[in-house]
């Protein structure tokens, strides 16, 4: 290739490449958002000297989750409600005369004798994971629905699924 078929095409090249550059549309940025305040967290830990009160049972965002869903058929706690669990056993430890009545449910598959048998499993199952964090045994009282009280009564699985559960019913909280 000759000089001047070089020159030709490192100038075509250079045009070529001009013309793409010239093309590239430049967007105005939006202006930043004006900072906003954080919200607050959401309160999972005791706030007065360590030790929840009756009063963080209506306030304490994890003392107000009050139901453990179980899997189908089955009564042992799956690990995502671990902190419902321990935040319910250290208030029971902070407060040795509150007392808790756990109520086991099912979904409305199955006999009535299993359904019960099931709803105390689980009912019991949430009362041993509470005494093995300190709580005593003396506050707890478990009952079974089994299928008596459906939430939901849809015949769908996500409908069953809400129904398996366990509800931490507070009876007397001092």
């Amino acid at each position: 290739m000759n000089t001047f078929a070089r020159i030709s095409l490192a100038a075509l090249l250079c045009v070529g490449l001009a013309a793409c550059a010239s093309k590239q549309e430049v967007k105005p940025q939006a202006p930043a958002p004006a900072p906003q305040a954080p919200a607050p967290a959401p309160v999972t830990q005791p706030v007065s000297n360590g030790k929840f009160t009756p009063a963080d049972l209506e306030t304490n965002a994890c003392l107000m989750k009050r139901k453990i869903f179980f899997a189908f058929n089955r009564a042992n706690i799956e690990s995502q409600y671990d902190d419902i669990v321990a935040c319910h056993a250290k208030y029971l430890v902070d407060n040795p005369g509150a007392r808790v009545t756990l109520q086991g449910n099912t979904d409305p598959r199955g006999s009535r004798e299993y359904n019960l048998g099931l709803g105390e499993r689980r009912a019991n199952s949430v009362e041993r994971a509470m005494e093995a964090l300190g709580a005593n045994a003396d506050q707890f009282t478990v009952v079974s629905y089994g299928k008596e009280r459906l939430v939901c009564h849809e015949m769908t699985h996500a409908c069953w699924a809400k129904d398996r559960r366990v509800d931490i019913v507070y009876t007397k909280t001092e």
